[in-house]
């Protein structure tokens, strides 16, 4: 986990703000200091030398995602993370994507269609801070973000409680879902657009949360209970209106820890089963590290990484820049 100081720099970072190029260049170094303290504790933990390593896919911490303006910022000081680690960094994957008129998000669903393709249709969602979806149909593949996944329920827990994460949903499931908030926030332009499409802090933001709440006094827990139905009900929607015939659905992602999310998910899937990607043989929470280290590897073979019909791109393309160490 981040130092709570780093993290709240990080999260600041996200919007507007004073000083933001020397504050973003003082968080980014010491972003890859941290990155680089869990790269050799894990490579001491498994007895490996940084020279059996080829690289590190690093997708860094986004702090602007704007791809209505054709560009996507992540910090993590590559440069350093190379010279710390002795190993070469692969990063900035989403901005060869931006430059081909790509939403450069989300790439996951390329990955997920190299390793989890079958022969029956299915469905992975991926319940980090944002939530987004890989739809496998056969050789159909395509994906979008579907909306908040942990962002708004993380951000209004630490508000009330100081706890960083609803650990299991509890708090969400001692509240009472408010339809009249919640079928406010379901109007939002976002979820009625068609894919391709994208988003981040930029726009589901507390402010954004602050002004669905103006004027209300609702008991903190409902409003926890209704950003967690949110979740549930938008990544839902876009299921159903997108591929209502997928029969298997699979989550991967920090949300399968949240055993309120998962069982309102069943729910609302029912008869369809939802598991977690344990079950296909890959941990959820090495789902998306596990991803950046394939997007490296395709672009240390000079592959592509992209899937145009996910991302909006006007062709394949290869993702990534290249820091030697």
């Amino acid at each position: 986990p981040f130092p709570p100081a780093l993290r709240h720099d990080l999260l600041a970072l996200c919007q507007p703000g004073a000083d933001e190029i020397h504050r973003a260049g003082v968080a980014g170094q010491q972003w890859a200091r941290l990155a680089a303290q869990g790269v050799d504790e894990l490579l001491q933990q498994q007895s490996v030398h940084p020279d059996q390593v080829s690289a590190i896919g690093s997708h860094g911490q986004t702090i602007r995602h704007h791809p209505e303006s054709g560009f996507s910022v992540q910090i993590g000081a590559p440069a350093l993370l190379a010279e710390l680690s002795g190993i070469d960094v692969i990063c900035d994957f989403r901005n060869r994507d931006l430059a081909a008129g790509g939403e450069g998000a989300p790439l996951v669903p390329a990955f997920h269609a190299w390793l989890l393709a079958a022969p029956q249709t299915r469905a992975v969602v991926n319940i980090g801070g944002f939530a987004n979806l890989t739809l496998l149909d056969g050789a159909c593949v395509s994906g979008f973000d579907s909306g908040p996944g942990n962002v708004l329920l993380d951000h209004w827990i630490h508000q009330h409680t100081g706890k960083f994460f609803d650990a299991d949903g509890a708090w969400a499931r001692g509240g009472q879902v408010i339809p009249e908030l919640l079928a406010a926030m379901l109007a939002d332009p976002y979820f009625a657009r068609s894919a391709p499409k994208s988003t981040g802090r930029e726009y589901f933001h507390p402010a954004w949360l602050a002004h669905q709440l103006h004027s209300r006094q609702d008991n903190p827990a409902d409003v926890q209970a209704t950003l967690l139905e949110l979740t549930a009900r938008t990544i839902v929607d876009a299921l159903d209106s997108c591929q209502p015939q997928a029969r298997e659905i699979y989550i991967c992602g920090g949300g399968v820890r949240n055993g309120a999310l998962m069982e309102r998910l069943q729910q609302l899937l029912a008869p369809r089963p939802v598991h977690s990607t344990a079950s296909l043989g890959v941990d959820p929470d090495w789902m998306e590290a596990i991803a950046f280290a394939w997007l490296a590897w395709r672009c240390q073979n000079r592959q592509s990484g992209n899937l145009p019909a996910v991302t909006g791109a006007r062709g394949e393309r290869i993702l990534g820049a290249i820091y030697p160490a």
